[in-house]
Parts: structure tokens; C-alpha cells; sequence
């Protein structure tokens, strides 16, 4: 029986994003290695961002870095 936990942030994944990643995956185990979908688990953990880190920095410190990063490199 697999069992899948996906870990994701908590920013407003809708229910249908959620069921899409679900089936998602439950497929993807069945073509790929065979797995039956009836014994298949997926589990979502929804984490708040001050709770998730990237590189030594809480995400959002992160994302900061990244999109000033990448503005610089837009304006050259």
C-alpha cells in the first residue's frame, strides 16, 4: 500500500487543486510502478510559511531574495 505525503504551504490551495494532486499522483503510482489506486494513500500537510524554510531563511525571506534577485538581473 503506498502512501504519499505531500507537504505544501498554507497559501490557498483550492479543494480542486488539492483532489487534482491527489488523482495526480494516484495515477502516476499506478503507471509508473503498478500500484493499485484502491490501496493507495495521499496525504496533504498544509504548513504555515513562518513554519517553512528555504536555505537557512523562513521562505518569505527567501522568495524576497530570489525576486530582487531576479528583478536586478530584468534590468540589465
Amino acid at each position: 500500500m503506498p502512501y504519499v505525503d505531500i507537504k505544501i504551504t498554507r497559501e490557498g490551495a483550492s479543494a480542486a487543486q488539492k483532489r487534482e494532486l491527489i488523482a495526480g499522483v494516484t495515477d502516476l503510482l499506478q503507471r509508473i510502478l503498478g500500484k493499485n489506486p484502491a490501496t493507495t494513500v495521499v496525504t496533504i500537510d498544509e504548513v504555515d510559511v513562518e513554519n517553512w524554510g528555504i536555505g537557512g531563511l523562513p521562505v518569505l525571506e527567501h522568495r524576497a531574495i530570489r525576486a530582487a534577485a531576479a528583478a536586478k538581473g530584468a534590468g540589465q
